[in-house]
């Protein structure tokens, strides 16, 4: 997920709130947040501690899926290379598995996904790999690196929980542990799901949308968008869509937070952004006229990920499958779920909010990894004066 810094500080408090409660729990000897002690040494947490505050955490279902207790005990030393963005909740994550599990230590590295995956590339070539496992925000850095032969394949066992099949690399090379879809935020006094179009080829000539809809082409998941859409439709049509939507007057802002606020403020009627925003919106104010609309197996209706990858040279592998499994249990998919909004990659945990499950999405059939294609996108949204 992208880079809000904003949000970021406030999320990173809220994560480290929730790590300061596990702590105090797993000091306390609390028990296992399903009453069960899988025959295992370590003190899971009540499932109070791995989800979210606000509106949306509020009344949700215990998740369903394999809990921490059920997993083999986390032990060893573990160096992890961690995308940014998001990477700051996630790492919180990772902190509360060294409170659960004493004898587990991880050796972090935090830079952008894509500088990652070059290091890691570059690192494998040359035969002196630093990192055990990689965390990447997106799919295309984690394509990057498969590409690139830098990886080893993740145990069926690591991968097996993932609803589906789509966010998992070819080979095993990675699994998705949290998706993000692209909506279409919309102001609820100002227009209704079925001004929305099925399609975002549709929007240039949609009179509703004329001069009322926001974009931030500098962001990374907007770029990701657009590569999508020059893989399914081609560049010419691409490149049009984006002259057309630049001289409907679509707004530029500077992130799709800022876009989702201006929607939820009725600055804007509608504008385009991955889901988690408008939820961190509704989340802070749960009566803002805010709703998302979602169009059907195009570009506009992506879903991506962040995941995890072994990477090629490991001397840790074993612990590698087992940190991904606790990366997909049901504690870390509902923390991933109610504290940064992201879809769940497994069965049994809803999304917040009232949102559709992924199920019930339609995105377009697109291999993840390919969106590591970027250049021509560059050079296509530059010819088109929409630079990123």
């Amino acid at each position: 997920m992208e880079d809000d810094s904003e949000y970021d500080a406030v999320s990173r408090r809220k994560a480290l709130q929730i790590g300061s409660a596990l702590g105090a729990a797993s000091m306390a000897g609390c028990l296992g947040m399903f009453g069960g002690d899988g025959g295992q040494n370590a003190e899971i947490p009540e499932l109070s501690t791995f989800r979210g505050s606000g509106a949306l955490a509020e009344g949700r279902p215990a998740p369903g899926g394999t809990s921490i207790e059920e997993l083999p005990d986390l032990s060893g030393e573990l160096s992890l290379y961690i995308g940014g963005g998001e990477g700051g909740i996630y790492y919180e994550f990772v902190n509360m598995l060294q409170e659960i599990y004493p004898d587990f230590e991880v050796y972090p590295n935090d830079d952008s996904s894509a500088s990652l995956a070059q290091t890691i590339v570059e690192e494998v070539d040359s035969g002196a790999a630093q990192a055990d496992v990689f965390w990447s925000i997106d799919a295309s850095s984690l394509g990057f690196v498969a590409d690139n032969d830098a990886y080893e394949p993740l145990s069926d066992e690591a991968v097996g929980s993932v609803a589906n099949d789509q966010f998992v690399g070819d080979d095993n090379a990675w699994a998705g542990v949290a998706g993000r879809a692209r909506a279409v935020p919309y102001n609820t006094e100002e227009l209704s799901e079925s001004d929305i179009p099925d399609t975002v080829q549709e929007f240039p000539g949609t009179d509703a949308l004329q001069g009322t809809m926001g974009w931030a082409p500098t962001y990374g998941a907007f770029k990701s968008f657009v590569t999508a859409m020059r893989l399914i439709q081609g560049e010419d049509a691409t490149r049009q869509w984006l002259v057309d939507m630049r001289d409907a007057g679509t707004e530029r802002y500077g992130n799709e937070y800022a876009v989702s606020q201006n929607v939820a403020n009725g600055s804007l009627a509608a504008g385009f952004a991955n889901h988690y925003y408008a939820m961190r919106v509704k989340n802070q104010q749960p009566d803002a006229p805010i709703d998302l609309a979602f169009t059907e197996g195009d570009a506009g209706a992506l879903v991506n990920v962040a995941g995890a990858l072994k990477v090629q040279g490991t001397q840790r592998g074993d612990l590698v499958d087992n940190f991904v499994r606790h990366l997909l249990s049901a504690e870390a998919q509902e923390y991933f779920t109610t504290v940064s909004f992201a879809y769940p990659m497994i069965e049994g945990v809803d999304p917040v909010g009232g949102l559709p499950s992924i199920a019930d999405l339609n995105p377009p059939e697109i291999d993840l990894a390919e969106l590591s294609d970027l250049e021509p996108t560059l050079e296509l949204m530059e010819d088109a004066g929409v630079s990123g």
